[in-house]
């Protein structure tokens, strides 16, 4: 392990992958399936009057769906599988970790974290777009999943102007199925 702990450190601080640019601006039609799929009643978020009885131009985007603008589609993630099992890593640096990951059997993820600061509200006609950066990567550690080590990204969404939206912390645990019950080896 110490091998690959020792490459930890050509990742952190590196552009993650290339910014992630919402493929839909904020729109009206999926604020309201949001909020009706959540139960959310906050009227802020479909009701143009109650919006601007509380100061707001309009009705604004709930802040937790920051993330849901940004996202990149089934068929992307089932690329992005099939170069896995492949053994074809793109040329970034998230890419390469992950594979790196991969070559020592850290197959498998759990995201553990996440911290959100809003900045600004969403609203209607707003194009996101998300920065990903390597904060941080823990050395290996046994865990009830299995080994592994925790990976820290920070993203922030940004507006069409580059103004911030929302800076997040987001952790994950990309760790070793095999090894959930494996006996701990002794202490040196």
């Amino acid at each position: 392990m110490e091998e690959l702990e020792s490459r930890f450190g050509e990742f952190v601080g590196e552009v993650a992958e290339p910014p992630r640019v919402a493929r839909y601006a904020v729109n009206e039609a999926m604020i309201r399936n949001w909020v009706e799929a959540h139960d959310d009643l906050n009227p802020v978020y479909v009701d143009p009057e109650a919006a601007r009885a509380t100061g707001r131009d309009d009705i604004v985007c709930p802040p937790a769906m920051v993330t849901t603008w940004v996202m990149q589609g089934y068929r992307r993630w089932r690329q992005v599988q099939a170069l896995r099992a492949e053994g074809v890593q793109e040329e970034h640096a998230y890419s390469r970790l992950l594979a790196l990951l991969d070559e020592h059997g850290f197959t498998s993820v759990v995201a553990t974290a996440q911290e959100q600061e809003y900045v600004r509200e969403l609203t209607p006609g707003t194009r996101v777009t998300c920065h990903f950066t390597i904060e941080g990567i823990s050395p290996v550690k046994r865990t009830g999943l299995g080994d592994g080590c925790f990976i820290t990204l920070r993203k922030r969404y940004v507006d069409q102007a580059h103004q911030l939206l929302v800076d997040e912390k987001f952790v994950i645990l990309r760790f070793d199925p095999t090894t959930k019950d494996a006996p701990k080896e002794p202490a040196a």
